[in-house]
Parts: C-alpha cells; structure tokens; sequence
C-alpha cells in the first residue's frame, strides 16, 4: 500500500465504489438490513471521515464465531478474498477482523441464504439482462459453486489455490473475475462476483454490527455515519459539510437491546 494518504491504496477501491453499487444487485437485495440507509447518510457525511484515527483502532472480538456455512477450503477463499478488497491500513483493520466473513456466512446458511421466498420449481429459461439471473441454485448454492469454480481457474492459472496466492496475484485475480475476464464452463463467474459476492460484501462493510460484519463499527466510524436512531434529517442539514459530534461514538441495535 502506498504511503500516500491522497491516493488511496489500489485495493481499496473495492470500499470506493461500495456506495453507489451496495444493494443494487438482484440476488443480494434481500440483505438490506441498514445498509443502504446508511450509506445513503454516510454520503452526505462523507466529509466527517477526517478521523482516521478512531477508526484505525483495532476492533473489538467479534460477537459470532465459527462458520455455519461454509467448508475448511471455502473459509480459506473467502478470509483470503476479503483481506485482499479490505486490507489493513490506517482506516480498517483487515477484513477478518471486520467480521466480513462472519457476516458473508451468516447471510448465506440463514434464510437468504436457503432460497427463502424465491420461485425455485423452473423452468429455467435465459432470460433478459434486467431481469437478473434466472439460476436453478439458492444463494448460498450458486456462491459455493462459485468459490469452487474460482479456485478451480486459480489452480488452472497459477497452479495454487487462491488462499495460497500472493495478495497481488489475489487481487489481479478478484479484478479479472469482476470484468469477466476469468471463465469458467460450469460457473458464470462474472455475475457470480458482481450479483452475489461484491453485495455481500458491501453489506458486510456498513450493515449493523448486530449481523456479524462491521465489527466495532469501524466503517461507520471511517465514514463518520453516527448509526442510530435514523433520525438525522436535521442533523444533514445542520452538519452538512462539518463534523457531526454523534458520528464519534456511533449506535448499533445492539446499543438499544
């Protein structure tokens, strides 16, 4: 990571990009669950982020433990994988130990994750691009699948799984799947990122830490949001473009149990 506090890491523009694509993705819109409330705020807040320092302080234990989801070699992919889009810098730790991956499995071995809700009888036809994709797998089915089929052309291409790759060939890796570059004949590993993993992802980042991911609320904490209650209304309009003095010790539901 450069030392240049102006430009940030090239890694990090996975997090950049995260408020204008969080929970725009059809597979991934069920997991609004504050998310998209709070990168809305946080946008008009962006301004408060000139408090790196708080949000450099490494987080809390995390309040869930252990995978219910996924595998040995799918925790490895995915600990690997969100270290790589969120790593350790003055802002975040890395993202294990933001509770990313605890939040990705969660979502996936609850009811999201099994296909609750969804038409799931057939047929199963090619349908047109806004509708999404049109896949005969759950979530957590088409995310395993992909995870497999990842490690699959990793191998292929590097002759290693991708946990074993080193961070820049990881991260060339991640990008080249993103722009549908990597292909696979089982998997469609483009739609698989972009629908599926990148949304989880950014929900992981900046949902409710009651859900396993922002652990210690270290992403609100960056982006100087201040949680709830989602009362900011006039607090945008009389803090915009300031500091706003509640963003320093923001509230989760957690807060309020």
């Amino acid at each position: 990571m450069s030392d240049d506090n102006t430009q940030p890491p090239p890694r990090r523009h996975f997090l950049r990009q995260v408020i204008t694509v969080a929970g725009t993705a059809s597979l991934s819109s069920p997991l609004a669950v504050g998310a998209g409330a709070g990168a809305a705020i946080a946008a008009s807040a962006a301004s408060a982020a000139d408090a790196p320092a708080a949000a450099a302080t490494p987080a809390a234990s995390p309040g869930l433990i252990g995978y219910e989801s996924f595998s040995a070699d799918e925790a490895a992919f995915v600990e690997t994988m969100v270290n790589i889009m969120c790593p350790a810098d003055q802002f975040t730790p890395n993202g294990v130990d933001c509770g990313l991956a605890i939040f990705i499995d969660r979502q996936l071995s609850g009811a999201y994750g099994k296909g609750a809700g969804r038409y799931m009888s057939g047929p199963w036809l090619q349908g047109k691009p806004q509708l999404g994709l049109q896949l005969p797998l759950t979530p957590e089915q088409f995310f395993k699948a992909g995870v497999e089929a990842a490690n699959r052309q990793a191998i292929k291409k590097f002759g290693k799984a991708f946990d074993q790759l080193a961070p820049a060939d990881a991260d060339a890796f991640l990008a080249a799947i993103a722009d549908g570059k990597v292909v696979d004949e089982d998997t469609p590993l483009g739609s698989w990122f972009n629908e599926l993993m990148y949304p989880l992802f950014t929900q992981a980042c900046y949902a409710d830490p009651l859900y396993g991911g922002n652990n210690n609320k270290v992403f609100w904490k960056m982006l100087g949001y201040p949680g709830l209650p989602a009362t900011h209304t006039l607090d945008m309009v009389n803090y915009r473009g300031k500091p706003f003095p509640g963003a320093k010790d923001p509230k989760s539901i957690l807060d309020f149990s």
